[in-house]
């Protein structure tokens, strides 16, 4: 059986980061740890899973402080045509659009996230030219505490909109859909980063819903 390809696009709680208590120090999950790492124990050698989660990482949009090379929607073509064939993409954006320097309403977040499918299906990286199968995993709606309350003011009440919206797209782009928010939830630390006991269960959730695609 040939070996297939799992890249996981996300930000930092797909980098792995650890929830955070000041700014400027950022510290990362070992790979046993973080949900891609036990997504790929769980998934076996059949399997390769790459890992491409950017701390502050946007669906498309420019961040004015932490820069342009955040947008996801500006790195999402060389990484597909990097790694191609890619199998399976499975997409986990639209934390950090919730900034409130970056004032953006749930129903933009949305629209971001079909922009960033309708680009996925223009790459053909998939086997043969063909799309990758797709998931889209909405993000876990966030809390407004610690020192990033305030730069994501505003955001914990647009987060909880996310998912209904996600899915519409979802589905009218034919891809999987996965509401993270049913399965974990966000540190009390930081209120958007996740403790290793949610990327443990993360990744054991997403191990069937991978396996569900009946990729073969």
């Amino acid at each position: 059986m040939p070996l297939r390809t799992l890249l996981c696009y996300g930000d930092s709680n797909t980098h792995g980061t650890r929830p955070l208590t000041q700014s400027g120090v950022l510290e990362r999950f070992g790979w046993d740890e973080r949900w891609t790492g036990i997504l790929a124990r769980g998934l076996g050698a059949d399997w390769r899973v790459i890992e491409e989660g950017l701390p502050a990482r946007t669906t498309v949009h420019d961040d004015p402080i932490d820069g342009h090379h955040k947008n996801g929607l500006r790195y999402l073509r060389p990484c597909l045509e990097s790694q191609l064939p890619v199998d399976v993409l499975l997409l986990m954006l639209g934390t950090n659009d919730l900034k409130a320097r970056l004032s953006v309403t749930p129903a933009d977040i949305a629209s971001a996230l079909q922009v960033l499918l309708e680009e996925i299906r223009r790459c053909n990286a998939g086997p043969d030219g063909a799309t990758p199968r797709l998931i889209v995993m909405a993000p876990v709606p966030i809390e407004e505490v610690g020192f990033l309350g305030e730069i994501f003011a505003g955001g914990a009440a647009k987060s909880r909109e996310l998912a209904a919206r996600y899915r519409q797209v979802a589905e009218a782009q034919g891809a999987a859909f996965v509401d993270a928010g049913e399965i974990i939830q966000v540190s009390p630390v930081d209120g958007v980063h996740f403790e290793a006991d949610q990327h443990r269960r993360l990744g054991e959730h997403l191990v069937g819903v991978v396996r569900g695609l009946g990729v073969v």
